[in-house]
């Protein structure tokens, strides 16, 4: 019956339809085969769309900074000067800070992409992507994300941000990929979480002390060019072969 809570629930996004598969409260829409294709069909949409891009980087941030706010101007500042460098600026498509970015990236005349993300609320893609691309899984749009980038650029965010900055620092410690800056930008915003790196994760051996050189935190988008541009020998290359 209508409102019944002990009904299964449809999922709101494949996400949740994929990982909320084996339980009883979900309603299981797909066949495993099923999400194996749409898996694969979504990789492959990403290489094909993205397999020209040259030197790249991935600007992450809160969806929810508004324009008028001294972060929306830096982060399109920054990303500005960066795309000046010669390098396209990947964001995860929505408002916000990677609105902003994407902006900067108009503002170059460097390749803009948005990699968005189905949402249980509509949030869609800004309007200064050159190229835009929908994702239903979070984990093939973040293989996007590193695939074709030579660094992160972190702003002010939420678990959101959090999450992609930590991947990049996890795929670095653990040598997936090589030589990749992970700036954060906002010395102030993220001084606390440092410290905390620094007084438990490195204070009581849970990283290498050598990790926290994995990080650079500025507020200075000159410094963020210079550190992405440190990485050219590792920027992405055109692919030399087309997915089937």
């Amino acid at each position: 019956m209508p409102g019944d809570e002990r009904l299964p629930r449809m999922p709101a996004t494949l996400d949740e339809e994929i990982i909320g598969a084996e339980e009883r409260g979900v309603v299981s829409t797909l066949t495993d085969g099923a999400r194996i294709a749409r898996i694969r069909q979504e990789l492959k949409m990403g290489f094909k769309a993205l397999g020209h891009v040259g030197p790249a980087a991935s600007f992450f941030g809160s969806a929810r900074t508004p324009p008028d706010h001294p972060e929306y101007r830096l982060a399109r500042e920054t990303a500005r000067i960066v795309g000046e460098a010669g390098m396209a600026i990947i964001t995860g498509g929505g408002p916000g800070a990677m609105e902003a970015a994407n902006q900067g990236a108009r503002d170059a005349g460097a390749l803009s992409i948005g990699l968005n993300i189905e949402l249980p609320f509509e949030q869609g893609l800004n309007p200064y992507c050159d190229i835009g691309l929908e994702f239903h899984y979070f984990f093939t749009r973040k293989i996007m994300f590193v695939r074709y980038a030579s660094g992160f650029v972190a702003f002010p965010g939420g678990f959101g941000t959090l999450d992609e900055t930590f991947e990049a620092l996890t795929l670095i410690q653990t040598g997936k990929v090589r030589h990749f800056p992970v700036v954060l930008v906002g010395t102030a915003y993220w001084a606390g979480l440092i410290d905390w790196i620094k007084d438990r994760l490195a204070g009581d051996g849970k990283i290498a002390p050598a990790d926290l050189d994995l990080i650079c935190v500025t507020d200075d988008p000159l410094e963020v060019r210079d550190q992405l541009m440190s990485a050219a020998h590792r920027q992405a290359r055109a692919s030399v072969r087309t997915a089937s």
